[in-house]
């Protein structure tokens, strides 16, 4: 082993011990307390050639989404709905710790999850984004772009997603003597619900939510869970380590009262329901 690796090792060593010391008094390194979320801000209409967009800050991470509205085929099996695709990026400029070129297991999952919490609450009726049943749907594609990161990508891809979906206006289209016509006005997207993502780690004995990127370098076990209006929609469980039944519960308590917290402030700026 390398000096400076066997160096690293120690540093990370002492630091996960400088928190759990932390810990054992009742607060983490930033001073934070278990439960406590990063200052969150959410901006809107942040890329005006977008259907829709959004900006969001969570801490030091920040990430910035745009929806894009075209038409095509259906997925298989779901000829009467509309398409919806959620992809992530990390810039290289985001940390150095990220690489140029095609996207890693991470980043690969980071898209799954925020997709999944948006597909399963039925954050968007897709029903209704349909042009002809089987042949032509709208299809609406969610590209987010980590402009830093220092912890918890998930929430905050997640945030901005939500954010810019319930914000964006797409296109009115008509069949019009076999053609697709735009017809120069626009519609709100068809939100059903709005999905609020909570994940926290586990490190030692505590429960921790929303990490930084230093406390995600010391975490045992991570949990993502997802809740819309109408209560627990999705959950990922992340990272190799595990949690007690007891944890998970205690998790899922915290994720429905945080993201209710989230939730009245992402109505508030994107005026949802007004």
């Amino acid at each position: 082993m390398s000096t400076s690796k066997r160096s690293s090792i120690i540093v990370e060593h002492l630091r996960k011990q400088q928190m759990l010391d932390s810990m054992a008094k009742g607060k983490r390194i930033d001073g934070r307390a278990f439960d406590e979320q990063r200052p969150l801000e959410i901006e809107i209409d942040v890329i005006k050639k977008a259907n829709g967009s959004a900006r969001v800050r969570l801490g030091n991470s920040e990430v910035i989404a745009g929806v894009k509205v075209e038409t095509g085929e259906p997925f298989e099996g779901l000829e009467n709905k509309g398409a919806l695709i959620v992809s992530a990026e990390v810039l290289p400029t985001a940390s150095p710790h990220v690489e140029p070129g095609p996207p890693d297991e991470e980043v690969i999952e980071l898209a799954r999850v925020v997709d999944r919490g948006v597909r399963e609450s039925e954050t968007v009726d897709l029903e209704k984004l349909v042009l002809v049943e089987g042949k032509i749907v709208y299809t609406i594609f969610v590209d987010c772009s980590v402009l830093n990161a220092d912890g918890n990508l998930f929430d905050a891809t997640s945030y901005a997603t939500v954010a810019a979906i319930l914000t964006a206006k797409i296109p009115v289209l008509e069949m019009q003597e076999g053609k697709v016509v735009d017809t120069g006005k626009t519609m709100p997207m068809p939100v059903t619900t709005i999905p609020i993502s909570i994940t926290q780690v586990r490190i030692g004995d505590a429960i921790l939510v929303d990490p930084t990127a230093e406390e995600e370098g010391a975490m045992d076990a991570r949990i993502t869970i997802t809740t819309s209006d109408e209560g627990y929609c999705a959950l990922q469980k992340g990272y190799t380590g595990s949690f007690t039944i007891e944890q998970i519960k205690k998790a899922a308590e915290t994720a429905r009262i945080k993201g209710e917290e989230v939730r009245a402030k992402m109505k508030e700026i994107t005026k949802y329901g007004t």
